[in-house]
Formats: C-alpha cells, sequence, structure tokens
C-alpha cells in the first residue's frame, strides 16, 4: 500500500516516539510497591539518621513506602554484600558510608565490588574529618602543630575512632605525606576517641565533624583544620586542610545512594531527582546541619567518579602505612 507522504512521515514518527513514551510512562509508575532500602549498620548512626529523614520524605514524594532494613557486621560489608545480590528492579536501595570504597583494601575479603556490582545514584551529604588538639597543645595553627611534632619526635599521638576509619586514614595521609613521627592510638568509636582528646590523655585526634564540633563549641577542643574542600557551614572560622597549606589532604565522610548494578536507568533517574529536591529542602539542610553534614547530591557521575578516585587514594595510603586487612 502507498500512503501519501505526509501521512507516512506522520506514523513514522509516531511510532519512533513510543518506545520513549513507554519508558517515561514506566519511570512515572515507579515505584509501584514498597522499596527496601538497606543501611549496612546499627541504627541510631549518621548513616542511619540520615537515611530515615530521606526514606520519610521518598515515601511522601513517590506514593510508596521505602523503609529501613539495617544489616550491620563486618564494617558494613554484610549490608552492603546483600545489597549486592539484589535483584536489580529498583526495589533495593543501599545507603552508603564511606567504608564502602574502603573495606575492599582494609579486609581480606568483602562479598561485594564498589565498582562492578553497584550503580551510584548521588553522592547524598559529606562530613568533614576535623584535626583537633587538647587546648594545652602550644599550637594554634596547623603549621604550628606539624612544627611541634617535628621538634618532639615519638612525644605526641593521636587519638581516632578505630583503625581503617576515615578519620584514621586521614591522619595517616598527614603523617605519611609530612614524614612525621606521630603514633596512632585507635579507640572503639568516636566517643572514646573525643574523650581521650578533651582528657589530654591522647592531645591530637582526628574525628568527624558531627562528634567534635560540640567540643570545640564549648571550648574543650581546638579545632585546627577540616578536611572538606570548603569550610563547613557548623565551623565557619576553621580553614580547610588547602587553606592552611595542604591541599593534598583531603577526606570527607559521606553518604551516598546506591542501587544493584543493572537496574534500569529510569529508575535512577526518578531516584536522583528526587533525592536531590529532599537534600534541598530548608527543613532538610537545617538537620543535616545538626548532624554534621553537608549536602551535595552529585550526579551519578559524578558520584562513580569519586568511588575510583576514592578506592585508589586509600588503597595506597592502607598500603604505605601497612594497615593489615582485617
Amino acid at each position: 500500500m502507498n500512503l501519501p507522504r505526509r501521512r507516512f512521515l506522520h506514523l513514522a514518527a509516531g511510532a519512533a516516539a513510543l518506545p520513549a513514551v513507554s519508558r517515561f510512562a514506566w519511570a512515572q509508575a515507579y515505584p509501584t510497591r514498597p522499596v527496601r532500602v538497606i543501611v549496612p549498620f546499627a541504627p541510631g548512626g549518621g548513616t542511619d539518621i540520615f537515611a530515615r529523614i530521606a526514606t520519610q520524605k521518598l515515601s511522601e514524594h513517590l506514593g510508596q513506602q521505602f523503609y529501613i532494613e539495617n544489616i550491620a557486621g563486618a564494617g558494613g560489608n554484610i549490608g552492603a554484600g546483600q545489597a549486592a545480590r539484589a535483584t536489580p528492579d529498583g526495589y533495593t536501595v543501599l545507603f552508603a558510608f564511606g567504608s564502602f570504597v574502603v573495606n575492599p583494601s582494609t579486609y581480606a575479603k568483602v562479598p561485594y565490588h564498589p565498582e562492578k556490582d553497584f550503580a551510584p545514584v548521588t553522592l547524598a551529604v559529606v562530613a568533614p574529618t576535623v584535626l583537633v588538639t587538647n587546648p594545652v597543645v602550644p599550637a594554634t595553627n596547623i603549621k604550628d602543630l606539624v612544627a611541634l611534632i617535628k621538634a618532639n619526635p615519638g612525644k605526641y599521638n593521636y587519638a581516632s575512632g578505630g583503625v581503617g576509619g576515615q578519620p584514621h586514614l586521614v591522619g595517616e595521609q598527614l603523617r605519611l605525606s609530612l614524614g612525621l613521627d606521630l603514633v596512632h592510638v585507635p579507640f572503639n568509636g568516636a566517643g572514646p576517641a573525643i574523650a581521650a582528646v578533651v582528657a589530654g590523655h591522647t592531645p591530637i585526634g582526628f574525628a568527624s565533624l558531627a562528634s567534635a564540633e560540640p567540643y570545640v563549641k564549648d571550648g574543650q577542643l581546638r579545632a585546627l583544620a577540616v578536611t572538606s574542600k570548603t569550610r563547613s557551614r557548623s565551623l565557619p572560622n576553621v580553614p580547610t586542610m588547602a587553606e592552611a597549606g595542604y591541599p593534598n589532604i583531603e577526606g570527607d565522610s559521606w553518604v551516598g545512594v546506591l542501587v544493584p548494578a543493572g537496574t534500569p536507568k529510569e529508575v535512577i533517574t526518578t531516584l536522583h531527582r528526587e533525592l536531590v529536591k529532599i537534600i534541598v529542602l530548608p527543613e532538610m539542610r537545617e538537620r543535616l546541619m545538626t548532624l554534621g553534614y553537608d549536602p551535595v547530591g552529585s550526579t551519578p557521575e559524578e558520584f562513580a567518579q569519586r568511588i575510583a578516585a576514592e578506592r585508589e587514594i586509600w588503597a595506597r595510603v592502607i598500603r604505605a602505612a601497612g594497615i593489615k586487612p582485617q
């Protein structure tokens, strides 16, 4: 059958548009049932608190329940491993912490590959690591502290919340890059580490901003620098490492959102769009500040680049510092 040219072009254009329309309609329909959100840590931590706030908003925005499942153990490995093995249909979402990229270098075996097993959605928020000292330490900036440590080899040590955590790795990054004779003292969590610095037992500490900030504001700790690219909104008078003269010392803790590899792109687009909307809400920004987080809301591509870069950076630090796989 021969159709008039105008009629033929009209039908051809309509047929070509059908797949795109179908995809759009399908994406608009997602989700059609409850969505499991895996938090690979026990309830109550920073990742869990942020995930609960975000999932409540996702439920409101998308009309289906996003529910938290805390799967703790092995520094987040168990939960991440379960997420990696989930069906890639958009109904399992992982809220991951910075240990997600560190664990493959600090554990002899992990049940997931950060890049091959997951598709990034967004780097949601970051929490800088802060270098703090007891106020009796005679150094009011990081250059004076470095000079003090070099003038007194073996005298000073620093506390962190545990071996292989972000604060520990940042401390080792500083120690190695400057050749400092500085001993790491690991504690079982950020709370005990901060308490040791406040008491003066370990005069220097590296900690998440959220755990150290109240003591800095009370004058019980002195903050010398934060490891983020920009100053923290909650401690605006504390310089970044770059501003202090050490641009290669960086190490934010972060919370990112990922889905199993193979999840439809339309689902990733929907989740990304809604999460970015949520992160910039005024009430969310204020809540994040109280938790020590700064909002980011990166693109999936930017988050993928960060995962790849951090895996390489921290693997080098771990090897150079001789941190043994757990």
